[in-house]
């Protein structure tokens, strides 16, 4: 936490954050980061039986809306501050914003990272000027080396969520919002430790009290959905919303999301999939899993948000090419685009040139082909043939499927949980 903000702490939450903040953000930092272009999108309106509107974070220079509180909080601080350095824990979008702002500003950013991190992120962040040290092998050992080296070199620790600084740059999120369109019944933000919902939220209720206010968390990692709601789950496993997931939530933005906010819902994997993949395909843009989480949640819950005007948040667009290539891969193969059929043949001269002419007939493409004669219970005499292929739609699929059976095949198609 940052000096003007420890000098605060001891106010209430709703006290530490107020409009007047967010606004003076805004001002400190126009002009040094993007002020990112809301649109309508028509196809996912359509889709959706809402209005929707697309808030483009993933434009910033960095990819993400972190950007925003990483510089109000660094611009707070004194020239002795600036001199020594701030330091932070994070393997995300927080790292790139603060370690890009740290240096326009002239002020030495260290950024602790567990060493399992991957280096693409390590690099990404030392690109835009941040000194990397990778200690432990979680997020919470990095962030008690990071504490130490704070006391240890006399650095400012700037939180990643938990201060009202932080918060208070990302809110400006809201604030261009609500000047660009007033008249949203209902906006819908990721959550992870809450700095961009708590900032959000303070800024939506003060100008719009009757707007609702829905926050989203990964499944998985539903922290704040069980601190505000009582309801306790597990947080644990592999997301795609890397960016939200966070096992422990803000002190600071728990208070404010608990009286501000009036829901917040959880999205499941394969939601995160299909709206990263409907936000490429549509809106031709890239989000990361987190930047999707609004428009799965919106997705998922069709009869809360239909004929409201809706706006969303595309919180950050820092995803993997390869993870990137996979989420979309997936989703064709949940349309039914892409399928992987398992077909007993008989191993003989021209069995499979007969399926393929099956495949022809009904214009389906092969990509693959695997033979398996080895690791099989069928008879010696026969082998199993696995074939993806792709079509325009599943109607496509199940009629090649169903001509194969009705010739004698044992047919089996793959599926994704």
């Amino acid at each position: 936490m940052t000096e003007a903000s420890s000098v605060r702490a001891a106010a209430p939450a709703t006290e530490l954050l107020t409009l007047d903040d967010v606004r003076a953000a805004a001002a400190r930092i126009e002009g040094a980061v993007v002020r990112t272009p809301m649109l309508r999108s028509q196809t996912l309106s359509e889709i959706t039986g809402a209005d929707i509107w697309l808030k483009f974070e993933n434009h910033q220079f960095t990819a993400a809306y972190k950007e925003r509180g990483a510089l109000n909080a660094l611009l707070h601080l004194t020239d002795e501050q600036k001199a020594r350095g701030v330091i932070a824990a994070s393997a995300g979008n927080h790292s790139q914003g603060l370690s890009y702002h740290g240096r326009r500003l002239g002020v030495p950013v260290t950024i602790v990272m567990p060493q399992t991190t991957p280096s693409v992120k390590v690099m990404q962040t030392e690109s835009v000027g941040g000194n990397v040290e990778l200690f432990g092998e979680t997020f919470d050992e990095a962030y008690a080396h990071a504490r130490e080296l704070e006391r240890e070199r006399g650095l400012t620790f700037v939180h990643p969520f938990d201060d009202p600084l932080v918060a208070a740059g990302q809110g400006t999120v809201a604030l261009e919002m609500l000047a660009d369109k007033d008249d949203f019944d209902c906006l819908v933000v990721p959550i992870g430790g809450g700095g961009l919902m708590s900032g959000m939220a303070t800024v939506a209720k003060a100008l719009k009290p009757e707007i609702e206010m829905v926050g989203v968390q990964a499944e998985l990692y539903p922290s704040m959905y069980s601190a505000v709601t009582g309801d306790e789950r597990p947080c644990g496993g592999d997301t795609l919303a890397e960016g939200i997931a966070v096992k422990a939530p803000g002190e600071f933005t728990r208070q404010i999301i608990a009286e501000l906010v009036d829901q917040v819902l959880l999205v499941k994997e394969g939601a995160l999939e299909h709206a990263v993949s409907l936000l490429l395909q549509i809106e031709k843009t890239v989000v990361e899993g987190a930047g999707s989480a609004g428009l799965a949640a919106v997705l998922s819950n069709p009869g809360k948000f239909a004929g409201k005007t809706i706006g969303l948040v595309l919180c950050g667009g820092n995803i993997d090419t390869r993870l990137l290539a996979n989420v979309l891969l997936r989703d064709l193969a949940r349309s039914g685009r892409l399928a992987r059929l398992q077909i007993v043949l008989q191993d003989r001269p021209g069995a499979l040139f007969k399926v393929m002419r099956e495949f022809n007939e009904h214009n389906v493409n092969i990509i693959e082909i695997y033979h398996q004669r080895i690791f099989t219970t069928l008879p010696a005499k026969g082998l199993t043939a696995e074939i993806e292929c792709e079509a325009r739609d599943a109607e496509q699929i199940d009629r090649l499927v169903r001509a194969l059976r009705g010739k004698g095949y044992s047919v089996s198609v793959a599926e994704l949980a």
